[in-house]
Order: C-alpha cells, then sequence, then structure tokens
C-alpha cells in the first residue's frame, strides 16, 4: 500500500525518457540508442544528425541510453558533425584499400579548400584512376550494404601488439603512452584499427563522397558543412598545394613523420636544433619574399598586400618582413586597414545594431581606394585612426612616401580583388600568411590547422587582452565564418603563400593553454574545450624559454623582441627601441 505522499514499491523501469532540445520528449526502451531515438524523431531530413550531446556530453549515436537524459542532436552542418563524417569516411577508405591493395599504406594528409582530405599512397605507386574508380565502387557497395562500425576497448598493450603485427610500431608506441589502462578503437568489415575522435554508427550514414586522382595521390571528397547533402564544385588550390609540398619537405628534412617524432626529439634533447631549423626555414622564406618584392619594386611594385585569418601570425610576419625588406634597400610603411573601418553611426545604418567588422561594407574602401591613389602618385595624405571603444575614426599622421618606398598594407580584405588598385599607379604584390598545415598524429588522423590557430588565439586573448578561454571559443564560430566569406575565397589570388605554421608549436602552446581550457564551464564551449585538451594528450610539453625573440609563437606567447619594432615614412626606422 503506498503511504499518504504515494510512495510505494514498484519494479524497476524498462524505459527512458529522452527530452530533446526543440521540447519533444521521447519513451525509448531501457538500452536504447540515440540512433534509435533520432530515427523516430528526425526521419527525412536533408541534415541528418551523426553524434548526439546527451546530458552536455558529446556521443556517439551507438551511445545506450540507461537513464532519461536531454539530448540534442550534432548534424553533419556542425563543426563536430563534419568532423565525425569525414572521420568515419576515412575509415571506410583506409578499409577497402587494404582490402583491395593490402601492400598499399594509405596516408590521409592534409584538407583541401572544397572539402574533403588530399590522400598519398605508400608501399606502390599512386592509385590509377581506374583503381580509384574500383575503390569508390567498393566503399559504396559497403555504404548501401549498412555495415556497423563497432566501438571495442582494448588495453594500451594489446592496441600496441595489433599495430606491431601490421608493421606500424611507431603508431603502436604513440598509444601505449597514452595515459589510462584502456583505449577504444573501430571494427569495420572485419579491420581494427584506431581513429581519434567519434565515429558514425555505420556506414550508411556514409552516402556523398567521391574519390578523384590529384598530383601524386588522391582526394577523399566529402560535403562541406555549409551544403552536408553535396559535393561542392572543386577549386583550384595550386598555390596551396605547393605550400604543402614544401612542409613535407621541412619535415622529412627534420626526420619529423609524425607527433611521436616530436615527443621523441623532446625526450632525446633534440628540440632545441629542431626548433632552430623551424624557425630558419621560415627566416629563408621570409627573405625569398623579400627579394622577390625587391625585383617587382624595380619594375614598379610599390604596393604590398597582407592578409590572413585570424591567429596566422601576420602582424609579426609583416615586421620581419619589413626587417628583409630594408635589408634590400627599400623603406617599406605600414599601413592598418582596420583604420578604415566605417564610424559605428555609420555602420549601424549599414549593418544594424550589431555590426559585423568583418563584413567588407564595414570597411570605408572609397576612402581607402582614394588615399592610396594619392599616396602612390606622391600625393601628401592625413591617415585615419580608428577608435574601437568609442566607434569613431579619429584623424592620424599626416604621411608622404618617397619614390623608394613601398606601402606594405595589412588586413583581412587585402586580397579582395574589389580593391584593386590602377596598375598604372603601382603594381600590387599579395601575400597570403596562414598556419597551413601541422604535424599529424598518424598517417590517419590529421592535426586540423584550424585548430592550431585556435590554440594561439586562446592564449594570445589570455595573454594580452585579459580574455577567459570561454570567450575566444564563443566567438570563434563567428571568427571562421568571416574568414570564410573575406579571405578563404580569394586566397589563390595571392602571389606568394606564407605557411606560418611551426612544427613545435603544439608542444610549447600545450602548457599555457591547458589551464586555459581547464577552466572553461559553459556547456557549448566545454564541449569544445575537452575536445582540444584531448588533441593536447598527444603532446609532450616543452617551455617557451628557447623559442626565438623573433618568431611567429612569440605574437601568442609574449616575449617579442619585435614589440617595439616601427617603421616611419620618413627613414624606415622609428621609436625609442628601434628593432630591439
Amino acid at each position: 500500500m503506498p503511504d499518504e505522499r504515494g510512495i510505494r514499491e514498484t519494479a524497476g523501469r524498462t524505459d527512458v525518457q529522452v527530452a530533446l532540445d526543440d521540447g519533444r520528449v521521447f519513451h525509448a526502451p531501457l538500452g536504447a540508442t540515440a540512433a534509435d531515438v533520432f530515427r523516430v524523431a528526425y526521419s527525412n531530413e536533408d541534415d541528418p544528425p551523426v553524434a548526439a550531446v546527451i546530458d552536455g556530453e558529446l556521443r556517439e549515436l551507438a551511445y545506450p541510453l540507461s537513464r532519461d537524459v536531454a539530448a540534442a542532436p550534432v548534424r553533419m552542418s556542425d563543426s563536430d558533425g563534419t568532423r565525425i563524417y569525414s572521420r568515419s569516411l576515412s575509415f571506410l577508405l583506409v578499409v577497402v584499400a587494404a582490402e583491395l591493395f593490402p601492400r598499399a599504406r594509405v596516408h590521409i594528409d592534409y584538407s583541401v579548400p572544397h572539402g574533403g582530405y588530399f590522400c598519398r599512397v605508400e608501399g606502390r605507386d599512386p592509385f590509377t584512376p581506374e583503381e580509384l574508380s574500383q575503390i569508390k565502387t567498393r566503399m559504396a557497395r559497403l555504404v548501401r550494404e549498412d555495415h556497423e562500425i563497432v566501438r571495442r576497448r582494448l588495453s594500451p598493450e594489446q592496441v600496441q601488439t595489433l599495430f606491431a603485427a601490421r608493421g606500424d610500431e611507431s603508431k603502436g608506441r604513440q598509444l601505449l603512452e597514452r595515459e589510462g589502462d584502456h583505449l577504444h578503437v573501430y571494427v569495420l568489415n572485419g579491420v581494427m584499427d584506431y581513429f581519434y575522435g567519434y565515429m558514425v554508427p555505420s556506414t550508411a550514414v556514409l552516402k556523398t563522397f567521391s574519390l578523384e586522382p590529384f598530383s601524386k595521390g588522391f582526394i577523399l571528397r566529402f560535403p562541406r558543412r555549409e551544403s552536408p547533402q553535396r559535393l561542392s564544385p572543386p577549386q583550384r588550390f595550386t598555390a596551396l598545394r605547393e605550400v604543402f609540398d614544401e612542409y613535407g619537405t621541412w619535415l622529412s628534412l627534420l626526420g619529423m613523420r609524425d607527433v611521436g617524432s616530436l615527443n621523441e626529439a623532446i625526450r632525446d634533447g633534440r628540440i632545441d636544433q629542431v626548433i632552430l631549423v623551424f624557425e630558419a626555414f621560415h627566416e629563408k622564406r621570409i627573405a625569398e619574399i623579400a627579394a622577390t618584392i625587391a625585383q617587382r619594386h624595380v619594375d614598379g611594385t610599390r604596393l604590398v598586400f597582407i592578409a590572413g585569418p585570424s591567429a596566422s601570425g601576420k602582424t609579426t610576419f609583416s615586421k620581419r618582413l619589413a626587417i628583409q625588406l630594408i635589408a634590400n634597400g627599400i623603406h617599406p610603411y605600414p599601413l592598418a586597414m582596420d583604420d578604415y573601418f566605417l564610424p559605428h553611426d555609420e555602420l549601424r545604418a549599414r549593418l544594424g545594431d550589431h555590426p559585423d567588422y568583418d563584413s567588407f561594407a564595414a570597411f570605408d574602401a572609397d576612402r581607402f581606394r582614394s588615399d592610396l591613389g594619392r599616396l602612390m602618385t606622391g600625393g601628401k595624405v592625413t591617415l585615419p585612426r580608428y577608435d574601437f571603444e568609442s566607434g569613431a575614426r579619429k584623424t592620424g599622421p599626416s604621411i608622404q612616401l618617397d619614390r623608394d618606398q613601398i606601402l606594405v598594407v595589412e588586413g583581412i580584405h587585402g586580397l579582395n580583388p574589389s580593391l584593386s588598385v590602377d596598375a598604372s599607379v603601382s603594381r600590387v604584390f599579395r601575400i597570403f600568411v596562414s598556419a597551413l598545415t601541422q604535424l599529424n598524429l598518424d598517417i590517419h588522423n590529421r592535426v586540423s590547422t584550424t585548430d592550431t590557430r585556435m590554440i594561439r588565439r586562446i592564449v594570445r586573448d589570455a595573454t594580452f587582452r585579459g580574455y577567459p578561454a570561454t570567450e575566444t571559443l564563443s566567438l570563434w564560430e563567428n571568427v571562421r565564418r568571416g574568414e570564410k566569406d573575406n579571405i578563404f575565397p580569394f586566397q589563390e589570388g595571392a602571389d606568394v603563400m606564407f605557411n606560418s605554421a611551426l612544427g613545435y608549436e603544439l608542444a610549447v602552446l600545450k602548457p599555457l593553454v591547458e589551464p586555459l581550457l581547464l577552466q572553461v564551464r559553459d556547456p557549448a564551449a566545454r564541449i569544445e574545450a575537452e575536445r582540444l585538451l584531448a588533441l593536447l594528450r598527444w603532446f609532450d610539453p616543452y617551455p617557451a624559454g628557447t623559442v626565438p625573440g623573433n618568431s611567429i609563437l612569440r605574437e601568442f606567447i609574449g616575449g617579442s623582441a619585435l614589440e617595439e619594432f616601427t617603421l616611419s615614412p620618413q627613414n624606415g626606422l622609428s621609436g625609442s627601441k628601434g628593432i630591439a
């Protein structure tokens, strides 16, 4: 008999309640998976769920439900969803390639702009178009047959034995060094492999993909998050490919195959030499760019545009380029495009109460072109100075350039063809700067260069602006949107690209960013913080003391020898400390 409060003995529950973020509530049998619930809740959708956030934690769709939960879908149009889809598709590729061509080892190398990964083959010649068609056909068949992708728990010793038997001792050693008493591997069609991060529950999800021959390898194509059900049109990325090839050469010269190689260099005491060589690569490339500009200057180039995404190291690059230009007998003068934002009242009238400063519409292109035209023809110009606190545009210095000077312009819209300058006034040299590639975890697990830039920015925002990691993470989506709209579409129009990535940097950034990420409490930001923390666990930490004072990395961690470096239109150098 129940008491007056309705308390009584009852049998154990055999169902669970799933409260979705849209207000609906579903009953499901105890032990049902998130995939089972979502299959009913989100049927016939163009952007299907590929994972779930359950009680604030990112989970696979195969996650069994043992209690009442709050759940939200993670879709292919979400950043986590795109990562899960592309990772699962990579696994499918590796499984099929091993089945059809047992001697081939597929390397998943770097991402391509239109959605996909450039892959290469080790152990045999590159796949022919006919062989790629054979692989694609087999992959499509496994998708139609809906094969389950199973997550399995193994001890580190079991994982090491698995990879040693395949001749991949390096990957086995890395996994053995991971903290904890177990690791999770995935099994598909009888093939077991380790992939960093979650997978879709079965191959049936992986319907949209393609394989295309490219250079000395091929491209595994998949949808971008903006269009989750179709492949984007191909884009030319000749200049990007050259940067990736150059970086691969650098890594080979240093014997850096993967993160394990970096960790070994730290443990063996060779890391200081590795740092110096990576920095020498940067200095050599900057000197080459400066020499090219000097040669173009003879032919009439007097205007240099520098553009790149957030945390790419543009400021330090610009200063180091200026030093090299001076060494070539050219006096550069810097001009910041940020000073040409419209006053806040005009911004609100044009873009609303919360203006997007990354938008080209926020930029006073007419005045910018006018000022450039006068400067290039020897006129005197009073520059603006934008006050971000008040949103007002104030009066800056008046400058007039000599004939032997070059104007160096840094800003988000530097590659935008809408800012083209009359060739009769001055030839323009455009530079794209970004951390374009990074040392990967192993042959199948990439380290995203976007993650590298995000980690750089978290450290810089905390060091120089006092921002918590939560704020940087919450703004990152808008930052990325601005880059995709205003920078990346024009990157192939650059005359040169500079890759600011340093193969050792995540080892140095790790001890600086981990305490910041551990302080994140906001539920949405915490998922991203935990993902980055999991990535950083692969890297051995290394103190920043031996990072050179002029390194691009110093722009983010502090201690830059170039902090006081400034230029004047009269003599090139100014300021009490010069280039100290």
